[in-house]
Formats: structure tokens, C-alpha cells, sequence
């Protein structure tokens, strides 16, 4: 059995359940392990608690929410506007930008995710659509690296950052 079958094996048998590995040199009870995909160390799916547009452009996570709601409070408006797109730069040749934005600031060719419970809108530029549609937004309260996270469907390579991509 060459080596690379051998950790295909492994790796089958490894998350479907316990196993014993025996070799004249070695003997070994493996118990079944979950393999985790690449995700934050914190990330913990919290209850969505409030109404996700259909069809929304970018899906906002429950942390990421949360951490908005706040900044809605810090800014105190009535209505927070987040304006999203994408700019060439970075380590990965694109970079995320993420900033405040106003009502009057919309364009008709912009694309909004509207959030009326929440008084928030997600605005996103037609360029950017095509390298945003799907992507989700989390928040990690990290003390090296926390912050809004982007977790991005379209992205053939990121970037360590997290804040650059490429397609």
C-alpha cells in the first residue's frame, strides 16, 4: 500500500469511526475524529435572530449582526448604511473595502440587502457585485486577527490577512 493510500484510509476510516492500527512495530486504538473544515477557532454558529433578505447579496452571520447593531448604537443613526466592494490591491490582487456610506450615497445601479428590523442596509457596487455575491460576513472577537471576517465563495486564493483575495 503506498503512502498516499495510506492516509486516504486513514482519513476515511478516521471520520467515520474507532479503529485499531497493528504493524509489527506499532499498535495503535485511533477513536473517531472530527475533521473541521477551515473556519475561525471561535467561530460557534449563534441563533440567527433576525430576518435575512432573500436573495441577499452578502449573508450577514449572527456575530456580524451583533457587532453592526453596535456600531448602528456607537454612530447612534437611525439607519446604518454599510457600503461594500471590492478594489484592486492587496497581497491576493483584490481587497475587501467595507465603510459607512448614507441613504442619499445609493446609486440605482447598486445592489442592497435590506435589513428593516434591523435598520441596516448593505449596499454593494455593480462592479463589485460579481466577486461579492454570496460571500459571508462574520466577526471574530480575537485579540490577534478578530474583527469583520470574509468568508468568500468566489475567491480562488486569500490571503493570511483574510482581507485580500484573488479569482
Amino acid at each position: 500500500m503506498s503512502f498516499t493510500s495510506f492516509v486516504a484510509l486513514f482519513v476515511f476510516l478516521a471520520r467515520t469511526s474507532a479503529f485499531t492500527v497493528t504493524t509489527p512495530n506499532l499498535h495503535v486504538s485511533i477513536p473517531p475524529v472530527t475533521v473541521l473544515q477551515s473556519a475561525p477557532a471561535d467561530t460557534v454558529e449563534s441563533e440567527i435572530d433576525y430576518e435575512q433578505p432573500e436573495d441577499a447579496v452578502i449573508q450577514i452571520k449572527p456575530k456580524a449582526m451583533k457587532r453592526l447593531r453596535e456600531l448602528r448604537e456607537k454612530e447612534q443613526k437611525d439607519m446604518l448604511v454599510l457600503r461594500m466592494g471590492v478594489r484592486n490591491g492587496g497581497c491576493s490582487g483584490l481587497s475587501y473595502v467595507m465603510d459607512f456610506s448614507t441613504e442619499e450615497q445609493i446609486e440605482e445601479e447598486d445592489a442592497v440587502d435590506e435589513y428593516p428590523n434591523e435598520n441596516l442596509k448593505c449596499v454593494v457596487d455593480a462592479k463589485s457585485m460579481l466577486y461579492l455575491y454570496g460571500l459571508e460576513l462574520d466577526y471574530s472577537e480575537e485579540l490577534i486577527g478578530g474583527g469583520f471576517k470574509f468568508f468568500n465563495p468566489n475567491a480562488e486564493e486569500s490571503c493570511g490577512c483574510g482581507s485580500s483575495f484573488g479569482v
